[in-house]
C-alpha cells in the first residue's frame, strides 16, 4: 500500500511539473505567433487598406476585418487584439464614402473593441478607447410595426470624434454623434448627439457632467 501511494504521488508530481513545463512552453509560442501576426505596414496585407500609416499596427489576435479598401489607418495608430474594423455588410460590398472609416494618427483602440462602418466614421488624432467600445454609424429602424426590426430599412448618420478623446470601457457612441475635441467619456455610457469640446460625458443616455470653463476651470454640469 505504502508503495503504491509513494507512486501515486510521484506520478502526480511528475504529472504537475509537465502540465507546468507544458503551459510555459504554450504561452511562450502564443506571445510569438502573435508577435509575428501583427500586421505592420511592410507588409502585404497592409496595402489592401485605403491607407496603412508609417509605424502603425493592428495586433494579433485580429477581430473580423474586411472591406480593407474603406479603411484607413493613420500614422502610428495601435489597433488591439480582438479589434473589429468592417466597412459595409461584406468584403464585396462598394461603400458611397472613401474612406468610410478614418481613423487618425497616434490612436490606440482598446482590444475587443468594434468599429463599424456605412456611411461615415471620423476619429480624430490622438483619440484612446478602453476595451470593448462599439462605434457605428447605423442603426436599425423600428416604425414600420408589422415587420420584424432586423428586416427593416436600417438609418445612417455620420460620426465624428474629436481628437484628443477618451473614451472609457464598454462606451457605445450611435449613429448622428459628434464629439468635440479632448471629450471624455465615462465607462459605459451610450452617446447618441452632438456635445462641445473639452466636456465629461456620463450615463445612458450621455449626458455632460463637467465642462471646462476658461475662467473657472473645470466646472460641474454642462456649461
Amino acid at each position: 500500500m505504502r508503495r503504491c501511494v509513494g507512486g501515486s504521488v510521484a506520478q502526480m508530481t511528475w504529472r504537475l511539473r509537465f502540465q507546468r513545463l507544458l503551459g510555459s512552453r504554450v504561452r511562450a509560442w502564443r506571445r510569438y505567433v502573435n508577435e509575428i501576426a501583427t500586421v505592420g505596414p511592410d507588409d502585404d496585407y497592409a496595402k489592401k487598406f485605403f491607407y496603412f500609416g508609417r509605424g502603425a499596427a493592428v495586433m494579433a489576435p485580429q477581430g473580423v476585418i474586411y472591406n480593407e479598401r474603406y479603411l484607413s489607418i493613420g500614422d502610428g495608430t495601435l489597433i488591439g487584439p480582438n479589434v473589429c474594423l468592417t466597412a459595409g455588410i461584406n468584403g464585396d460590398q462598394p461603400m458611397l464614402a472613401t474612406p468610410t472609416v478614418a481613423i487618425g494618427q497616434r490612436c490606440i483602440i482598446g482590444r475587443g473593441s468594434h468599429i463599424i462602418g456605412h456611411w461615415s466614421i471620423e476619429l480624430g488624432d490622438e483619440i484612446q478607447t478602453g476595451p470593448y467600445v462599439y462605434i457605428t454609424d447605423q442603426n436599425h429602424s423600428y416604425e414600420a410595426i408589422d415587420q420584424p426590426v432586423g428586416w427593416q430599412t436600417p438609418s445612417e448618420a455620420a460620426v465624428k470624434i474629436g481628437a484628443g478623446s477618451w473614451l472609457g470601457a464598454n462606451v457605445v457612441v450611435l449613429p448622428g454623434t459628434t464629439l468635440g475635441r479632448n471629450t471624455t467619456v465615462a465607462a459605459g455610457a451610450v452617446v447618441r448627439g452632438t456635445f462641445p469640446d473639452f466636456v465629461v460625458l456620463a450615463g445612458v443616455p450621455a449626458k455632460v457632467v463637467r465642462h471646462y470653463d476658461p475662467d473657472g476651470g473645470w466646472l460641474p454640469g454642462p456649461a
